[in-house]
């Protein structure tokens, strides 16, 4: 890998670890300097197909939900950055003993998430 994408690489992996704190704290106040005015998210809910959310405010409202559901939490699994796009694999817990595996497929652009796919592993 070259220095431009291992640079690419750092930035991405940043805005990434910034994004997955936003979950881990129950704080969406970071997600105001990390989505841009153009994101576009693919939301694994409702299945099967899901809901798809345009614009920055959307994402941003969507991502707030999630983060400030109570009695939820997310268990970071593993993180694979290459540029511009990021894998997350996650658990996300609720109630008594309830969860769910999943994936978000991101995609950052100047500093901010553009594009973020949302997949869960079926039952």
């Amino acid at each position: 890998m070259n220095n431009i994408a291992d640079e690419q690489s750092a930035r991405t992996r940043d805005i990434l670890d910034r994004f997955n704190d936003v979950f881990q704290t129950h704080d969406p106040a970071p997600l105001a300097d990390l989505v841009a005015a153009g994101c576009v998210v693919e939301n694994s809910v409702p299945a099967p197909e899901g809901a798809r959310y345009e614009g920055r405010d959307a994402c941003i409202g969507l991502w707030t939900d999630i983060a400030t559901a109570p009695g939820t939490s997310f268990d970071l699994e593993d993180v694979w950055v290459a540029g511009d796009r990021g894998v997350i694999r996650w658990r996300y817990r609720w109630g008594e003993g309830q969860s769910v595996r999943g994936v978000n497929l991101m995609r950052v652009a100047d500093g901010r998430i553009v594009e973020a796919m949302g997949y869960v592993k079926g039952g």
